[in-house]
């Protein structure tokens, strides 16, 4: 999944990308997250939220709602917010397509 997130991550101030489940369960940290128990509960209150880009003293948070959970990215202040979105709207269909199976192999997939 790194692959999918490599344009992302090259970009200018981008200091991480996560992807979570609808639960927070994180299914991909790009640089490896130590995380606690807040993620959960900050994903489980943005609720039906689409999109949202918070802004702090020193850095952002993007989050975008996927099919499968949401896509949040750490950024800097001088992040270009056009270009990430771009960027993010590219990968999202790919995104939606890694978690799809294929056929009747997704019924009789194991849960590992």
């Amino acid at each position: 999944m790194k692959e999918l997130f490599k344009d992302i991550l090259e970009m200018e101030d981008v200091r991480g990308v996560v992807v979570s489940s609808l639960e927070g369960e994180i299914l991909f940290a790009e640089p490896s997250l130590e995380t606690d128990r807040s993620l959960p509960l900050f994903i489980r209150t943005l609720g039906t939220v689409r999109e949202a880009d918070l802004i702090f003293e020193n850095s952002r948070i993007y989050v975008r709602r996927t099919d499968t959970g949401y896509l949040v990215i750490l950024l800097g202040l001088f992040a270009s917010g056009a270009m990430l979105r771009l960027h993010v709207d590219m990968v999202l269909p790919s995104l939606k397509d890694r978690g799809k199976g294929k056929g009747l192999r997704s019924l009789f997939r194991r849960n590992k």
